[in-house]
């Protein structure tokens, strides 16, 4: 049997066009995403000498040796400090993905209904956040919910604060900052962009005709609309539910700036750990469960969504 040339074995390895496209990203994300987190992962189960870390892997004797430090884990279970934040960042980020959602799938409805000459200047409205810097607009909401502060003003004096206090959303009538209100504005306010884009961009290719279909059926416009735009528009809820609910969970700054003591999240929890009592193992396990927490759903969720992908063909 005749080996083959240098040329076509050459050929042979070359890679692909599909190899090529495929490969860059999942070589981005295993650069800046894996690699990171197996060195947080390896922190998170080693032992903490003033500013060094002790190997996991010894040889000494002829005795090679692993060890691993799991009690900053064992810790997490049987404080009720980190079950209560890791809770509460969950939850924030959930009422402020459905709040986004609430605001933003209206507005990208419309946007992607109005003419061609009106969605750039809708599209500019809502990319104009970004125009200004993220900490800035952070601290005009101290602003604008603090004493004398025109919202502030505004909620008052149209008695919202009132029913804001018995929700249990303000600790008390007029205290509109540091509470779970202010927080959650605080994020929706931010997030809200990274909702309605993708639903624009998936509202915007949706084929008009099948609303007419639906129409010549019989249904109602909120009939075909629950029944054709919103099971369409799934994967750009999806997408903008992720972009919201993802980066909430592990907030920092929002919280410190517009929460208050009951509204302690994941990311003030890991800053403290970090920086104020140099623990890195401990933050370093606080931070690889908040990762697993917002991972392993969307693994899961993915996994099934491609078996009902193939199920359907």
């Amino acid at each position: 049997m005749a080996l083959p040339s240098v040329p076509a074995l050459l050929k042979r390895l070359r890679p692909t066009g599909r190899a090529v496209v495929i490969g860059i990203p999942y070589g981005w994300l295993l650069l800046f995403f894996l690699l990171p987190f197996l060195i947080l992962a390896k922190i998170s189960i080693s032992e903490m000498e003033t500013v060094v870390f002790k190997d996991l892997v010894t040889y000494k004797e002829g005795l090679l040796q692993l060890t691993v430090k799991l009690s900053n884990y064992v810790f997490m279970t049987e404080d009720a400090l980190y079950i209560k934040t890791y809770l509460a960042s969950l939850r924030y980020a959930l009422a402020t993905t459905v709040l986004c959602l609430f605001i933003g799938y209206p507005f990208a409805y419309f946007m992607a209904r109005a003419s061609a000459t009106v969605q750039p200047a809708l599209l500019m409205l809502v990319m104009l956040p970004f125009w200004t810097s993220f900490l800035l607009r952070v601290y005009a909401w101290k602003g604008l919910l603090s004493e004398n502060g025109w919202v502030a003003d505004l909620i008052i004096g149209s008695g919202l604060d009132q029913v804001l206090a018995a929700l249990g959303l303000i600790t008390a009538p007029g205290k509109l900052m540091h509470t779970p209100f202010s927080l959650v504005l605080g994020m929706t306010y931010t997030y809200l962009p990274f909702m309605i884009l993708p639903l624009f961009g998936n509202l915007s290719k949706m084929d008009l005709r099948l609303l007419e279909a639906a129409a010549d059926l019989g249904a109602t416009p909120w009939t075909a609309f629950w029944k054709v735009t919103v099971p369409l528009s799934k994967a750009g809820i999806i997408a903008g539910s992720m972009l919201v609910f993802i980066p909430c969970v592990g907030e920092f700054v929002i919280p410190e700036l517009l929460g208050g003591p009951e509204t302690l999240m994941i990311g003030r929890v890991l800053w403290d750990e970090f920086f104020s009592n140099n623990d890195w193992p401990m933050a370093s396990s606080v931070a690889v469960v908040m990762i697993l927490l917002i991972i392993v759903p969307l693994a899961v969720f993915n996994k099934y969504q491609a078996e009902a992908v193939e199920g359907s063909r």
